[in-house]
């Protein structure tokens, strides 16, 4: 759905900033507006191999010098708030003054595709310390589970909220956006555990089988053994793109039956069929490219177990020719993700693993936010009329964003995403409304439907060896 058609609910004005943030686009001189989008492009022209190092490098330097100078006059957007006048949403809405408030973005960075790769290249790093533990599936594949070791008198009870962090496509841990968060999760009394899927950050791949934008069986076992872990804390769960897309629908499927209290997506593709076309159109496919890239890094590590399989009488019909020289997810997922799930086709994969199918069996609180210049995650997949229609669920569209970019936070260009501070507030606010007698019913029956006392480790789930440290680069 291409429009949201709301007559009814919180839905904020979006034409003053929207007349004044086309007006300014618009206002810009060509040649200005061609020679910076060059500019901030060229570094991942340069990553990808399109052109020499030498140059790459110049036109990084290039390009911040340029952000920089740009960064010196601002633009004020506001965010647009859409979702039914519960109860749940008012009092969010009136907990979190970021979801309304105007941010403030270096002009130069008002175009989504510039935002993203500037996001992606010059955003600095907290370098968050981990403790990992590899958690071992039913299956016999593992994932990775990295919790942040608190420096020094910032250590969290052990009742502490927790909130299990799944980042993007072939992303993990180690990512900027994803480091962030964990900072921001925990100054605002909040634990997170980063969720890396199968062979993401360096999580062990042991059979013949990485993830899929459907298969949540995963993260069923990750929440349960979470809850496990901390059987005395509210759980809380957020993703990005990918991630957010596996997460509703996990949550579609548990419905009423989760632990999970209340749970943020960010830049979520919502509708893959028509995802997969916008990759295919001009410079998105540089995206496309990239990160087929990735896959292919990640493959090649473990490509004799699929070609193993593969040859197997009983195995599954793997095409590790096709993988091996994957030059787009399209591609990947025909070759191998399709194949490990069992559908058909990669067209019947995408058709039946889009999470807006799943937003009307969200029984939980989730809140939604999505860049309307996101070049990955359009805004044509938002599912507007279901999002509306679900009482449980809240949009937030920022007119700016790109992909996991928004550049417009407390901290500058350069620091932490302007949806750590959004998301923050939600998360604390959703824990003292839990609280409420309000709302304090639904969470008791939440919590009745549950198994009394520490619950049981799923058949088949334990700690594989001992935990690690490591540093995020």
């Amino acid at each position: 759905m291409s429009s949201p058609a709301v007559s009814q609910g919180l839905q904020t004005a979006p034409t003053a900033h929207q007349t004044t943030f086309q007006h300014i686009k618009a206002a810009r001189p060509t040649q200005q507006r061609r020679g910076m989008r060059l500019q901030a492009l060229a570094p991942l022209a340069a990553a990808a191999g399109a052109v020499p190092a030498s140059v790459g490098v110049a036109a990084a330097a290039a390009a911040a010098a340029v952000a920089a100078t740009l960064a010196l006059r601002k633009l004020e957007l506001r965010p647009n708030v859409q979702g039914q006048s519960t109860s749940w949403n008012s009092a969010i809405l009136s907990l979190c003054p970021t979801l309304t408030a105007p941010y403030r973005l270096a002009a130069g960075l008002n175009n989504g595709h510039v935002e993203t790769i500037f996001a992606a290249w010059f955003r600095r790093k907290p370098h968050v310390m981990y403790e990992r533990e590899v958690v071992h599936m039913p299956d016999g594949g593992c994932v990775a589970l990295d919790t942040e070791e608190a420096p020094p008198g910032k250590q969290l009870p052990e009742d502490a909220p927790v909130l299990i962090l799944l980042p993007g496509l072939t992303g993990g841990s180690e990512d900027s956006y994803v480091q962030h968060a964990v900072v921001h999760a925990r100054e605002a009394g909040i634990r997170a555990v980063v969720f890396n899927s199968r062979g993401t950050s360096g999580s062990p791949v042991q059979t013949a089988q990485f993830y899929s934008a459907s298969f949540t069986e995963d993260m069923r076992n990750v929440v349960a053994h979470v809850r496990n872990r901390y059987p005395r804390s509210l759980l809380f769960a957020a993703g990005w793109s990918l991630g957010a897309n596996i997460m509703t629908r996990y949550l579609g499927e548990e419905q009423e039956r989760t632990p999970i209290s209340a749970a943020v997506a960010m830049c979520n593709p919502f509708n893959l069929p028509l995802s997969d076309a916008n990759f295919h159109k001009g410079f998105n496919k540089i995206y496309d490219w990239n990160l087929a890239r990735s896959l292919n890094s990640i493959y090649k590590q473990h490509h004799h177990l699929f070609e193993k399989e593969a040859a197997t009488p009983q195995g599954r019909p793997y095409r590790a020719d096709l993988a091996l020289n994957a030059k787009t997810i399209r591609d990947f997922d025909d070759a191998i993700t399709r194949v490990a799930f069992g559908w058909p086709s990669v067209d019947a994969y995408y058709a039946g693993s889009s999470s807006s199918l799943s937003i009307p069996d969200v029984r939980i609180p989730l809140l939604i936010i999505q860049a309307e210049d996101d070049p990955i995650a359009p805004k044509e997949a938002i599912p507007f009329e279901a999002i509306q229609a679900n009482p449980n669920c809240l949009l937030v569209l920022t007119p700016t964003g790109g992909h996991l970019g928004w550049c417009g936070g407390p901290d500058g260009a350069t620091g932490a995403p302007w949806t750590d501070a959004a998301v923050a507030e939600y998360f604390t606010a959703a824990r003292q409304l839990l609280g409420q007698p309000e709302f304090a019913a639904a969470a008791a029956a939440a919590r009745a439907r549950q198994p009394l006392g520490a619950p049981a480790e799923p058949v088949g789930v334990w700690t594989q060896g001992q935990t690690t440290r490591h540093q995020a680069p």
